[in-house]
């Protein structure tokens, strides 16, 4: 099991977060698209460490065309010296139509020819080979000595992407070097839905699960004390309900027969009623969807539940060296370096 982090903060912060996490052996370094632009805190991270891989987690596939994405990847790559891992997502249709006010269709089949278009691209730029990928979403066939950076010395880009459903299960496994399974899952989940669909599609490419790294990162509720429980208790409940509360996620919660539970948090959200949202998160679903308990409980629980099952583990919340990092060091204590 690869143990890794969620970079989190501003960009002076970024760092001196790798720096330390390297130092204290985690193997790579995430960065997440949501306040922040989720490449340029890897350049930041690239020239702080040696040794760890560094990666998205996610940035959003659809709000750049991919020639843009290949020239953010492909600098990564050659900054890094190979130690990049290219992680996509699609995003939701409110967030894409409404946020970056794109339009929205075939996310599953877009997806699919936007990680061919990427790789016809540094197939160009490695071999000096014409480009031409025109696929059903994505045109590429211009690639003139000016606009090309030339071939570098770590070309093979990992690809992972990111989903719930089981079409992007299915094309992780058959086209991609990684799935990224959303923080918001269970054990039934990932064993009913995330893995089968998941070798199908391995079995429709001829490959192995030795061939596809499965990573996702963890809710992890611990602490020292009775108030830094609670604490940590509130926040996953709430974060817990907001991820149930999207029409989209309700896949994970139908596979505990919870689907009337998952109609009223979309419900609440839609009314704003976050403390609402909270509150319906059960101790039952919070056991289903977070590891709790004291450093030591958490640290077996989290070797029991993802042995097995995952590639790479990360605690959900952000590393912050000058923070409490009581999750991160649970994590490296259930699997040591």
């Amino acid at each position: 099991m690869k143990v890794d982090i969620r970079l989190g903060g501003s960009i002076p912060e970024i760092a001196e977060q790798a720096r330390r996490a390297e130092a204290m052996g985690f193997d790579a370094a995430w960065t997440t698209e949501t306040a922040h632009d989720g490449y340029l805190p890897l350049v930041s991270a690239a020239m702080a460490t040696t040794r760890l891989q560094l990666g998205t987690s996610i940035a959003v596939a659809f709000g750049r065309s991919p020639m843009v994405t290949a020239h953010l990847a492909w600098d990564l790559a050659a900054l890094s010296q190979g130690r990049f891992i290219l992680g996509l997502g699609t995003q939701v249709k409110g967030h894409i139509q409404k946020r970056y006010g794109l339009t929205w269709d075939s996310p599953g089949p877009r997806l699919r020819d936007y990680v061919q278009a990427l790789r016809a691209i540094w197939h160009c730029w490695q071999h000096g080979t014409p480009l031409h990928h025109q696929g059903e979403f994505y045109s590429h066939t211009l690639m003139t000595p000016f606009f090309d950076p030339g071939s570098i010395e770590h070309p093979q880009v990992p690809i992972h992407i990111a989903g719930v459903q089981k079409y992007m299960c299915r094309l992780a496994g058959e086209l991609c070097d990684g799935f990224q399974v959303h923080p918001f899952h269970s054990v039934r989940y990932l064993r009913e839905l995330v893995l089968p669909n998941v070798e199908r599609g391995l079995r429709a490419s001829g490959r192995t699960r030795a061939d596809l790294c499965l990573a996702s990162s963890v809710f992890v509720v611990t602490g020292t004390g009775a108030g830094e429980m609670e604490s940590a208790l509130r926040g996953a409940r709430s974060q817990i309900g907001f991820y149930a509360s999207t029409p989209n996620y309700r896949v994970v919660l139908e596979c505990h027969g919870w689907d009337q539970v998952a109609r009223e948090l979309t419900r609440k959200s839609i009314e704003s009623d976050w403390e609402g949202m909270a509150a319906l998160v059960t101790d039952e679903m919070l056991d289903a969807f977070a590891v709790v308990g004291t450093p030591a409980e958490v640290s077996q629980k989290l070797r029991q539940r993802y042995t097995g099952l995952l590639d790479r583990l990360a605690v959900y919340e952000p590393f912050r060296p000058e923070g409490d990092l009581t999750a991160q060091r649970a994590l490296v204590a259930a699997f040591p370096r």
